[in-house]
Protein backbone atom coordinates (compact mmCIF):
# COMPACT_ATOMS: atom_id res chain seq x y z
CA UNK A 1 0.00 0.00 0.00
CA UNK A 2 1.08 3.63 -1.09
CA UNK A 3 2.22 5.70 1.86
CA UNK A 4 2.31 8.46 -0.21
CA UNK A 5 -1.03 11.27 -0.59
CA UNK A 6 -2.24 11.20 -3.98
CA UNK A 7 -3.84 14.23 -5.52
CA UNK A 8 -5.40 14.67 -8.18
CA UNK A 9 -6.32 17.80 -10.78
CA UNK A 10 -9.94 18.13 -11.95
CA UNK A 11 -10.57 21.03 -14.33
CA UNK A 12 -12.51 23.16 -12.38
CA UNK A 13 -12.32 26.71 -13.92
CA UNK A 14 -10.51 29.63 -12.81
CA UNK A 15 -9.64 27.49 -9.51
CA UNK A 16 -6.45 28.47 -7.55
CA UNK A 17 -6.87 25.60 -4.71
CA UNK A 18 -6.24 28.07 -2.27
CA UNK A 19 -5.60 26.30 1.78
CA UNK A 20 -3.82 23.68 -0.45
CA UNK A 21 -0.99 22.26 1.22
CA UNK A 22 0.83 19.86 -0.74
CA UNK A 23 3.23 16.82 0.46
CA UNK A 24 6.69 16.82 -0.48
CA UNK A 25 6.15 12.75 -1.12
CA UNK A 26 3.32 12.73 -3.36
CA UNK A 27 2.00 11.84 -6.41
CA UNK A 28 0.20 13.37 -8.81
CA UNK A 29 -2.42 12.64 -11.57
CA UNK A 30 -4.05 15.31 -13.74
CA UNK A 31 -7.59 14.73 -15.10
CA UNK A 32 -7.55 16.05 -18.94
CA UNK A 33 -7.61 19.84 -18.28
CA UNK A 34 -6.94 19.63 -14.59
CA UNK A 35 -3.07 19.72 -16.24
CA UNK A 36 -3.94 23.28 -17.34
CA UNK A 37 -4.57 24.06 -12.91
CA UNK A 38 -0.88 22.33 -12.03
CA UNK A 39 1.02 24.06 -14.47
CA UNK A 40 -0.57 27.19 -13.24
CA UNK A 41 0.57 26.09 -10.24
CA UNK A 42 4.44 24.62 -10.51
CA UNK A 43 3.10 21.10 -9.78
CA UNK A 44 4.74 18.49 -12.19
CA UNK A 45 2.38 15.56 -12.41
CA UNK A 46 3.00 11.78 -12.84
CA UNK A 47 0.55 11.03 -14.92
CA UNK A 48 -1.93 12.77 -17.49
CA UNK A 49 -4.99 10.70 -17.62
CA UNK A 50 -7.93 11.75 -19.86
CA UNK A 51 -9.97 11.84 -23.27
CA UNK A 52 -8.60 15.23 -23.63
CA UNK A 53 -11.58 17.38 -24.83
CA UNK A 54 -10.63 19.91 -22.45
CA UNK A 55 -6.92 19.98 -22.61
CA UNK A 56 -5.75 19.81 -26.84
CA UNK A 57 -2.29 21.86 -26.03
CA UNK A 58 0.50 19.83 -26.14
CA UNK A 59 1.68 17.65 -23.66
CA UNK A 60 5.00 17.10 -21.84
CA UNK A 61 7.63 14.80 -23.01
CA UNK A 62 8.70 13.06 -19.58
CA UNK A 63 5.59 12.28 -18.32
CA UNK A 64 2.84 9.29 -18.27
CA UNK A 65 0.14 9.62 -20.69
CA UNK A 66 -3.10 7.67 -20.62
CA UNK A 67 -6.09 8.80 -23.41
CA UNK A 68 -9.36 7.40 -23.52
CA UNK A 69 -11.95 7.83 -26.00
CA UNK A 70 -14.58 10.87 -25.72
CA UNK A 71 -17.46 7.76 -25.03
CA UNK A 72 -17.18 6.19 -22.09
CA UNK A 73 -19.16 6.01 -18.79
CA UNK A 74 -16.47 7.28 -16.17
CA UNK A 75 -15.63 11.43 -16.12
CA UNK A 76 -12.10 12.27 -16.37
CA UNK A 77 -11.78 12.76 -12.53
CA UNK A 78 -12.96 8.98 -12.08
CA UNK A 79 -10.70 7.66 -14.23
CA UNK A 80 -8.43 9.53 -12.41
CA UNK A 81 -9.77 8.44 -8.97
CA UNK A 82 -9.73 4.80 -10.25
CA UNK A 83 -6.22 4.77 -11.23
CA UNK A 84 -5.00 6.02 -7.76
CA UNK A 85 -6.86 3.17 -6.12
CA UNK A 86 -5.41 0.53 -8.80
CA UNK A 87 -1.81 1.90 -7.66
CA UNK A 88 -2.36 1.61 -4.27
CA UNK A 89 -2.72 5.39 -2.94
CA UNK A 90 -5.89 5.40 -0.51
CA UNK A 91 -5.41 9.31 0.63
CA UNK A 92 -6.57 11.07 -2.09
CA UNK A 93 -7.35 14.55 -2.65
CA UNK A 94 -9.28 15.93 -5.57
CA UNK A 95 -8.13 19.45 -6.52
CA UNK A 96 -10.07 22.09 -8.48
CA UNK A 97 -13.07 19.82 -8.39
CA UNK A 98 -15.25 22.80 -6.58
CA UNK A 99 -17.16 25.35 -8.32
CA UNK A 100 -18.02 25.60 -12.20
CA UNK A 101 -20.65 23.40 -13.46
CA UNK A 102 -22.91 22.07 -10.53
CA UNK A 103 -23.28 18.77 -11.96
CA UNK A 104 -19.27 17.99 -12.43
CA UNK A 105 -19.36 19.14 -8.50
CA UNK A 106 -22.14 16.83 -7.88
CA UNK A 107 -20.43 14.15 -9.80
CA UNK A 108 -17.47 14.73 -7.68
CA UNK A 109 -18.87 14.13 -4.31
CA UNK A 110 -20.40 11.05 -5.33
CA UNK A 111 -17.05 10.04 -6.19
CA UNK A 112 -15.99 10.95 -2.29
CA UNK A 113 -18.46 7.63 -1.94
CA UNK A 114 -16.85 5.79 -4.10
CA UNK A 115 -13.48 6.05 -2.76
CA UNK A 116 -14.60 5.23 1.05
CA UNK A 117 -16.15 2.26 -0.52
CA UNK A 118 -13.22 1.10 -2.40
CA UNK A 119 -10.93 1.45 1.15
CA UNK A 120 -9.70 5.30 0.67
CA UNK A 121 -10.39 8.39 2.35
CA UNK A 122 -10.90 11.19 -0.11
CA UNK A 123 -11.51 14.96 -0.35
CA UNK A 124 -12.22 17.34 -2.83
CA UNK A 125 -11.02 20.80 -2.70
CA UNK A 126 -11.64 24.32 -4.18
CA UNK A 127 -11.26 27.77 -4.02
CA UNK A 128 -13.50 28.69 -0.16
CA UNK A 129 -14.42 24.55 0.28
CA UNK A 130 -13.20 21.51 1.23
CA UNK A 131 -15.19 18.15 1.64
CA UNK A 132 -14.88 14.69 2.62
CA UNK A 133 -17.31 11.85 3.87
CA UNK A 134 -17.50 9.89 7.43
CA UNK A 135 -18.81 6.71 7.84
CA UNK A 136 -19.22 4.66 11.37
CA UNK A 137 -16.71 5.36 13.98
CA UNK A 138 -14.94 8.74 14.87
CA UNK A 139 -13.12 11.20 13.88
CA UNK A 140 -11.29 14.25 14.33
CA UNK A 141 -11.75 17.46 11.93
CA UNK A 142 -8.72 20.17 12.89
CA UNK A 143 -9.84 23.71 13.12
CA UNK A 144 -9.71 26.13 9.86
CA UNK A 145 -9.88 29.47 10.72
CA UNK A 146 -12.35 31.65 9.04
CA UNK A 147 -14.64 28.37 8.14
CA UNK A 148 -17.50 27.27 8.64
CA UNK A 149 -18.27 23.93 9.64
CA UNK A 150 -21.55 21.64 8.29
CA UNK A 151 -22.59 18.17 8.66
CA UNK A 152 -24.82 16.53 5.94
CA UNK A 153 -26.62 13.14 5.57
CA UNK A 154 -25.49 11.90 2.45
CA UNK A 155 -27.47 8.60 2.97
CA UNK A 156 -31.17 8.86 3.61
CA UNK A 157 -30.71 9.27 7.31
CA UNK A 158 -27.69 9.22 9.72
CA UNK A 159 -28.05 8.29 13.42
CA UNK A 160 -26.11 8.46 16.17
CA UNK A 161 -24.09 11.48 15.97
CA UNK A 162 -22.49 13.24 18.59
CA UNK A 163 -20.33 16.30 17.94
CA UNK A 164 -18.37 17.79 20.73
CA UNK A 165 -15.46 20.54 20.64
CA UNK A 166 -18.04 23.12 17.92
CA UNK A 167 -20.54 26.18 18.45
CA UNK A 168 -23.35 24.05 18.16
CA UNK A 169 -22.38 20.44 19.88
CA UNK A 170 -24.51 17.49 18.87
CA UNK A 171 -25.40 14.23 21.31
CA UNK A 172 -26.92 10.82 19.63
CA UNK A 173 -28.59 13.39 16.83
CA UNK A 174 -30.08 12.14 13.57
CA UNK A 175 -29.55 13.67 10.76
CA UNK A 176 -31.46 13.34 7.48
CA UNK A 177 -31.25 14.16 3.86
CA UNK A 178 -34.15 15.47 3.11
CA UNK A 179 -33.29 18.71 6.08
CA UNK A 180 -29.89 20.92 5.94
CA UNK A 181 -30.03 20.48 10.10
CA UNK A 182 -26.42 20.61 10.36
CA UNK A 183 -25.42 23.36 7.85
CA UNK A 184 -23.12 26.44 9.26
CA UNK A 185 -21.56 25.04 12.73
CA UNK A 186 -17.81 26.23 14.13
CA UNK A 187 -15.08 24.23 15.39
CA UNK A 188 -14.54 26.49 18.62
CA UNK A 189 -11.36 24.52 19.78
CA UNK A 190 -7.84 23.34 17.92
CA UNK A 191 -10.15 20.66 16.63
CA UNK A 192 -13.96 18.91 16.76
CA UNK A 193 -14.93 15.15 16.91
CA UNK A 194 -17.67 13.48 14.99
CA UNK A 195 -19.02 10.11 16.15
CA UNK A 196 -21.56 8.54 13.96
CA UNK A 197 -23.10 4.95 14.99
CA UNK A 198 -25.27 4.76 11.48
CA UNK A 199 -24.94 6.34 7.71
CA UNK A 200 -22.91 7.87 5.78
CA UNK A 201 -22.29 12.14 6.55
CA UNK A 202 -21.08 14.37 3.69
CA UNK A 203 -18.60 16.69 6.11
CA UNK A 204 -18.06 20.28 4.47
CA UNK A 205 -15.87 23.09 5.18
CA UNK A 206 -16.64 26.53 3.73
CA UNK A 207 -14.90 29.85 3.97
CA UNK A 208 -16.90 33.18 5.25
CA UNK A 209 -17.33 35.40 3.02
CA UNK A 210 -17.36 37.92 4.97
CA UNK A 211 -13.39 37.64 6.64
CA UNK A 212 -10.55 38.43 4.50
Amino acid sequence: MQNKKCYIFAGSPDAKCSGVVFDKNRYVICADGGYALAKKMDIVPDVIIGDFDTYQKQLPADCEIIKYPADKDDTDTMLAVKLALERGYKNIVICGAIGGRLDHTFANIQTLRYIMKHGGNGELAGDGSFATMQGPGVKVYNRINGYYFSLFSFTEECSGITATGFKYPLKNAVLKNSFPLGISNMVTGKSGVISLEKGILLVIFSKDMNQN
